[in-house]
């Protein structure tokens, strides 16, 4: 199908109706764009409207060498989506009165060092308005160390000196995540991947999600691929997430991820009121970042809360996950290669607008 020819259909939809197959066929061909056009290696599209799956679809190859197809069913890395999942469990305790999020993090984490005068929070770490820093270097990002512990991985940044006063900007960290991770653990008294399996993802169905872990072996994971500045897709080399686990540290399926988002919208997961909390703009009007706690505010500066979800860019995957919960639609698009997280979500946004056609 032409450029032009692809462009013209998605304006017709804005103004006739179509049949649940021809959204299927349109929807379909424009997740095969992302490999026709060398963005990915392999990718899986999904989503649903009340809870039905509306449409899915797969295309490429998990392992183009081996010649092994992508499916609905194959496991890939989620990235930073893992954010959402770990900021809706820590507002679980919250809803326990476990947490309180205006009190000093070292208050739960005795091994948290608090040097300044203003203490970091639960919610400035939830915002990314800690003050806490990023990966330090390239070895960080591509880290080769597997660290048995959240507290080991806190090690490598604890000593480091604050980028602002917390509460005073914005400013986005893996680390932050896995001081949260901590406070799970602490709070709990369950290891972060215990909690996370029986309040997050067996909640929510998700029976393809877990922690990714280097030795250990998936009948269903993909090898992973990498896109450079100049367009040339080579496998990626593998490096271990053991240090932002709970920031990025998962793997899991295009469907599983729409089961969060449902049981997000279906208050499975948090109470509305810890919902209407979770989607305020807490990360500093005047930065207009559009973040909450644990999701991006998608909806524009009037109506931010209208469409949240997150994104996910790391070595072997770019993902994207929105939920719309006025309209009661959950979308996501993941793929087994990065430096395509512009083109998968250019892809999951304009399927937004496909799934709300009538038929």
């Amino acid at each position: 199908m032409s450029k032009i020819l692809f462009t013209v259909i998605i304006l017709l939809l804005s103004t006739f109706l179509i049949t649940a197959q021809d959204r299927n066929e349109i929807s379909s061909t424009l997740l095969k764009t992302l490999v026709k056009d060398g963005f990915v290696v392999g990718a899986s599209g999904s989503y649903s409207v009340n809870e039905e799956v509306k449409w899915e679809a797969a295309t490429g190859y998990a392992d183009k060498d081996k010649k092994q197809t992508f499916t609905i069913d194959t496991q890939v890395r989620t990235a930073s989506i893992a954010k959402s999942m770990t900021a809706i469990a820590v507002m679980q305790l919250v809803e326990q009165d476990l947490i309180d999020i205006n009190l000093p993090i070292d208050m739960y984490i005795p091994e948290f060092i608090q040097k300044g005068k203003t203490k970091i929070t639960t919610k400035h770490l939830l915002a990314h308005t800690s003050g806490i820093g990023a990966y330090k270097n390239d070895r960080e990002v591509e880290n080769k160390i597997n660290f048995t512990s959240l507290l080991d991985a806190y090690d490598v940044f604890k000593d480091r000196k604050l980028h602002f006063q917390p509460g005073t900007e914005f400013y986005y960290t893996s680390y932050g995540y896995v001081v949260l991770g901590i406070l799970i653990e602490k709070v709990s008294g369950l290891s972060y991947e215990a909690y996370m399996q029986k309040h997050i993802w067996d909640k929510a169905n998700m029976t393809n999600t877990g922690i990714e872990r280097l030795e250990a072996k998936r009948e269903n994971a993909t090898t992973l691929y990498h896109r450079d500045r100049k367009g040339k897709i080579k496998e990626a080399k593998v490096n271990n997430l053991s240090n932002r686990t709970p920031a990025g540290g998962f793997y899991s399926t295009v469907n599983d991820l729409v089961k969060f988002g449902n049981a997000l919208i279906n208050n499975a997961l948090v109470n509305s009121d810890t919902y209407n909390l979770m989607v305020q703009h807490h990360s500093l009007e005047k930065v207009n970042n559009g973040y909450g706690f644990g999701f991006y505010l998608y909806g524009g500066k009037q109506n931010e809360d209208s469409i949240i979800g997150h994104n996910g860019a790391q070595r072997g995957t770019s993902t994207q996950l929105f939920v719309i919960p006025k309209l009661k639609t959950v979308i996501a698009v993941v793929s087994n290669t990065s430096g395509a997280i512009r083109e998968v979500t250019t892809i999951a946004g304009k399927l937004i607008d496909i799934s709300q056609q009538k038929e």
